[in-house]
């Protein structure tokens, strides 16, 4: 006799969609492309749908949809090896249409200090810094110990700096121009 299928609750399936917008910012932050991290996140959705009996209640969901995913980007980035790749980027510069706006120019040069970084640096400070898992919740994502999860992300966030020739902290945010413009908005704002 067969096992019964167990059903999907509300919780779970409520849990898939709201995992949806911080996967596809992890995803893309590990690709780089928009297009191909939908394909992760949608591959992640189809898995964590036809293996739900395998999710225990009560656990971290979101932990075990990011595992699936981290799983399903090795998994192509294996099958990837065999493809060929536009290494110099020549073909990629040629498609694209350079960003007019200062935002998007520091979050080019921060895609690109990112993709520097080593490929465990780089998951383990998206991981923590970008997508809010505890230390602990990216160790067992990556299945490491919590210790090296931190020092990866020590590594990383060195590293970053050094790329970005950032020396200290007030650095970091907008520019003169940009706080003058919020400023000015703010205060609007408030008159009104």
């Amino acid at each position: 006799m067969a096992e019964p299928v167990r059903k999907i609750s509300d919780a779970f399936r409520d849990g898939l969609l709201a995992a949806i917008p911080s996967l596809r910012a992890f995803a893309f932050s590990l690709i780089g492309r928009g297009d191909r991290a939908d394909d992760l996140v949608q591959e992640t959705m189809m898995k964590a749908w036809a293996h739900h009996a395998s999710f225990q209640e009560g656990t971290n969901l979101r932990a075990w949809l990011y595992t699936i995913l981290r799983n399903e980007f090795y998994s192509q980035m294996r099958k990837k090896g065999r493809e060929i790749e536009d290494v110099d980027g020549a073909f990629s510069r040629n498609v694209g249409v350079h960003p007019d706006q200062h935002g998007h120019l520091d979050m080019a040069d921060m895609r690109a200090a990112l993709a520097q970084l080593p490929a465990d640096q780089r998951e383990a400070l998206l991981l923590v810094g970008a997508s809010g898992f505890s230390y602990e919740e990216a160790a067992d994502i990556c299945q490491v110990a919590m210790g090296t999860i931190k020092s990866r992300v020590n590594r990383a966030r060195n590293r970053l700096a050094e790329i970005l020739n950032v020396q200290a902290e007030g650095e970091f945010g907008p520019d003169a121009a940009a706080e003058a413009a919020i400023s000015r908005a703010a205060a609007q704002a408030r008159k009104r």
